[in-house]
């Protein structure tokens, strides 16, 4: 079955009619899933600077010409189903936060599933943030944090882990069609003709990966007991990606548990939609708000 090309966005019709429901996870076939993303990474790039933390985990660091420091800054969480994906595959998305905000932009290289379950990645990003807030150039009371699709999931865990035990207190999360919740996982899709780039066998295989066996009420966002006193949030996500429902279902969360939440639901916006199309104006827009999000939440905490 498919869907029409009238119910994607009109920027989008095109390039939705080129791409594919998902990539087709198994875990003989993520050594070459991964070379593949790495080939396309900016790794070299000259205006990064990489910080390594030992065991495949550290930074990747975007500052902006002229920093104006101390400065304040965002820790970004990379996609990639917790199973692929870099800190590199963000050096386009990194540098504009930096240089539209004129921000310091960490964006965090962390360990991945099914080799490195629960809580690798979660350790790696709270260590990344640590780093972070610990920089001279940075005003550790000003520092956000943000993720797209398994980033936004990790966002949104290290906002509860901060809470909990944390030292470093980020102003707020950004959530971009975060992974929130296991539970869907294991259900039917009732609309697999809408999905692109992410479909309901991904989304299984990568809790599957990331939970390897562990109790999912410490590690997935949606199950904590509460999302009281979690810094401000901002969700944004299409209305034909998979993850709308339990991203509807956070905010509400989070609203009902007294925390400030912006949620942006994009018509006919496909799972990444935005870094396959950054030049279309529904992704500008989606940028621009994001960019809009953090602006508030950075220069209120001044």
């Amino acid at each position: 079955m498919s869907t029409s090309a009238e119910n994607f966005h009109p920027e989008l019709r095109e390039i939705a009619g080129n791409l594919g429901p998902g990539i087709n996870f198994t875990t003989d076939s993520l050594a070459s899933i991964r070379k593949g993303i790495a080939e396309h990474g900016s790794s070299d790039a000259s205006d990064v600077t990489v910080v390594s933390f030992g065991d495949g985990a550290g930074v990747r660091v975007h500052c902006p010409p002229g920093l104006l420091t101390p400065a304040a800054a965002m820790l970004w969480i990379h996609g990639g189903c917790y199973v692929i994906g870099s800190a590199a595959q963000d050096y386009t998305l990194c540098r504009r936060f930096a240089r539209t905000l004129g921000i310091v932009v960490a964006s965090a290289e962390y360990r991945l599933a099914p080799e490195h379950p629960y809580p690798a990645a979660l350790d790696d990003c709270m260590a990344a943030l640590n780093w972070l807030a610990g920089q001279p150039d940075v005003d550790a009371s000003r520092i956000a944090i943000g993720g797209a699709s398994a980033g936004g999931g990790l966002t949104a865990a290290l906002a509860l882990r901060t809470r909990d035990q944390g030292k470093t207190k980020p102003v707020m999360q950004l959530l971009t069609y975060p992974m929130l919740d296991d539970r869907p996982a294991y259900k039917p899709d009732p609309h697999p003709e809408r999905r692109r780039l992410m479909d309901q066998g991904m989304n299984r295989f990568s809790w599957d990966s990331y939970l390897h066996g562990v109790g999912p009420q410490n590690a997935v966002p949606a199950r904590a007991a509460s999302l009281a006193g979690l810094a401000p949030a901002w969700i944004g996500v299409g209305t034909m990606d998979l993850l709308l429902d339990e991203n509807r279902e956070y905010a509400d969360r989070l609203h009902r548990d007294g925390v400030q939440c912006d949620l942006e639901i994009v018509s006919g916006a496909f799972h990444a939609f935005d870094l396959v199309a950054p030049e279309a104006e529904v992704s500008r827009r989606f940028f621009d708000s994001q960019c809009a999000a953090l602006r508030g939440a950075l220069n209120s905490s001044r």
